[in-house]
């Protein structure tokens, strides 16, 4: 399946409060919604983001990561320099745990697996990213099936790399993609939900003080 053509685009952030789901010293997680940017576009009418929004409330709230404007979830952000260097080298070297909810279209035959796919963006076509053996980082994500729907599966997703929309890519390679993606599903996916089917539940990380392992959850929407 090829990925779909950029389609147009006309951003509407809803306007929600700031949902906390943790605030202490060193962290802020907030819950993102569906539809609003982690950081700042390149233009002027992208500028409303989570990150501005937590930065009105908490001055000196850092993002630490992102995830896409259509996915949900887990946010987190350091509120000194020391945490963000703590945090920062947790993401690089790969030593949190970070576990998505999805919906995907159509029934998988196995109840799990992986999928091992480099990927690398697609120039033409940007934002898209696509399956590149040859210039592609390599990307690894771990799902399983939690509940079989009519035409539908819910999945667990894990990621072991953090690519930019590595999910998403990876479940179209595997024939199943995200519902709702505008991005990556055909019609059939695309038109059984009102929004992305993506949502980061939880993420697992060490505190930045002390050290505790400690997971943050955000209910699912869907």
């Amino acid at each position: 399946m090829q990925n779909r053509a950029v389609p147009d685009f006309i951003y509407r952030p809803p306007n929600s409060p700031l949902v906390i789901l943790h605030q202490d010293d060193d962290l802020l997680v907030l819950d993102k919604p569906c539809g609003l940017l982690s950081v700042p576009g390149k233009t002027d009418n992208l500028e409303d983001c989570l990150e501005s929004r937590a930065q009105a409330k908490f001055p000196k709230a850092q993002i630490v990561h992102r995830l896409d404007m259509d996915t949900s979830g887990v946010l987190i952000f350091a509120m000194n320099k020391t945490a963000m260097r703590h945090l920062g080298l947790q993401f690089e070297r790969r030593k949190l745990e970070k576990h998505y909810i999805a919906r995907i279209h159509g029934q998988p035959i196995k109840d799990n697996g992986s999928v091992d796919l480099p990927l690398r963006c697609d120039w033409p076509n940007r934002p898209l990213q696509m399956v590149c053996h040859e210039q592609g980082r390599n990307a690894l994500t771990h799902w399983e099936i939690l509940e079989r729907e009519n035409d539908a599966c819910r999945v667990k997703l894990e990621p072991h790399t953090g690519r930019t929309h590595q999910l998403r890519v990876h479940m179209l390679a595997i024939g199943h993609p995200i519902l709702g993606d505008r991005f990556y599903a055909g019609d059939d996916a695309l038109l059984a939900a009102d929004r992305l089917q993506l949502h980061a539940k939880s993420l697992t990380l060490h505190h930045p003080s002390g050290g505790e392992r400690i997971t943050f959850t955000a209910p699912v929407p869907f």
